[in-house]
């Protein structure tokens, strides 16, 4: 009887250890938890890339397109090639003394940007044209900042452009995400579903900006705000004695203020309010003090897609343009549409 139990006993021990190490398994193979805002990351497939270049500049299979270009400052058309025309964008939008891999990888994003617009719309139809140098219409062009720098780093690219299955990825970028990057209608207020290859990402940037380029703090009257909530929702919250944040997104930026009683869209507040002096809706603090409110925060732009000061970051953590513009979206192919 005694050695009965004593097989019993060891049967039992011999159980509990095989459950112990069933179970940590189990707890390894649970997947890891996806960054905020990215929760339909989760078994989502990656598309087929099928884009092919629009139609309005289709020059052929595997030849350079032409584009019709609006020069802003001479209020006239001119045709030029798109390389050409991505070397005046890189050197706009970016420093030209960047590392060759950061302004490659705005390269890629510059096109893929440039061929979505003419895909969906013609390009700037009011212009009569394919693309235009005013920042407002379309993305900033400069040919006086062109260095030897832009030259290589739009050559090692030529071509290339990020697509998800048969479209060009909406390439929005800009200068800092702060803390990380946002969704699509967080930080522009998009209409319709964040796009899949729009996603939350930590910043890249935090060792290489400068820290008077890294947080803002400004201050903006009382009576200002007021006319601007006024002019957006069409309500008069009355004399602003309390502004607060009613609602975040994903990435902790603000998405609605609330001005008194009244709810007021961040993105829209940040435009109405000079989008150069309100740097972001990444909002730490606000305080109201006499006659004006005064807002601190982190990052400068609307902080989807690509952190220009992150790809910097990671070109001089010997990222390659590819590796960059992967970082930003996922999901994404980068195929060549011309030689």
């Amino acid at each position: 009887m005694a050695h009965k139990r004593m097989i019993l006993v060891i049967w039992i021990l011999v159980a509990t250890m095989l459950f112990a190490v069933a179970g940590c398994s189990w707890l390894q193979r649970s997947p890891l938890p996806t960054p905020p805002g990215n929760e339909e990351e989760q078994g989502e497939e990656k598309p087929v890339p099928q884009a092919t270049i629009p139609a309005p500049i289709d020059q052929g299979e595997k030849q350079e397109p032409e584009l019709r270009v609006y020069i802003a400052g001479k209020n006239q058309v001119e045709t030029m090639m798109m390389e050409k025309y991505i070397q005046g964008v890189v050197a706009a939008e970016m420093d030209p003394t960047w590392p060759k891999e950061a302004l490659a990888a705005q390269a890629i994003i510059a096109r893929s940007f440039t061929l979505q617009k003419i895909a969906e719309n013609g390009g700037v139809p009011n212009r009569e044209a394919h693309a235009s140098t005013d920042i407002k219409e379309f993305q900033a062009y400069d040919a006086s900042r062109i260095n030897d720098n832009v030259r290589e780093a739009v050559q090692s690219t030529r071509g290339q452009v990020a697509v998800y299955g048969e479209d060009f990825i909406r390439g929005w970028f800009h200068a800092y995400a702060g803390p990380r990057t946002a969704t699509a209608k967080e930080g522009l207020e998009f209409k319709g579903p964040n796009p899949p290859y729009i996603r939350v990402v930590d910043s890249p940037a935090e060792d290489v900006i400068p820290e008077e380029e890294r947080n803002w703090q400004e201050s903006f009257p009382l009576a200002r705000v007021r006319t601007v909530t006024r002019e957006i929702t069409g309500e008069d919250p009355g004399a602003v004695t309390k502004m607060e944040i009613a609602d975040k997104g994903p990435s902790g930026r603000v998405v609605q203020f609330r001005v008194n009683d009244v709810e007021v869209s961040g993105p829209q507040m940040r435009l109405a309010l000079d989008s150069t002096v309100m740097r972001s809706t990444y909002i730490e603090k606000i305080d109201i003090e006499g006659d004006k409110v005064t807002m601190s925060g982190s990052g400068y732009g609307h902080g989807v897609g690509m952190c220009q000061w992150g790809a910097r970051g990671l070109a001089e953590d010997e990222k390659n343009a590819e590796e960059i513009v992967n970082y930003y979206y996922r999901n994404i192919d980068i195929v060549k549409l011309w030689e």
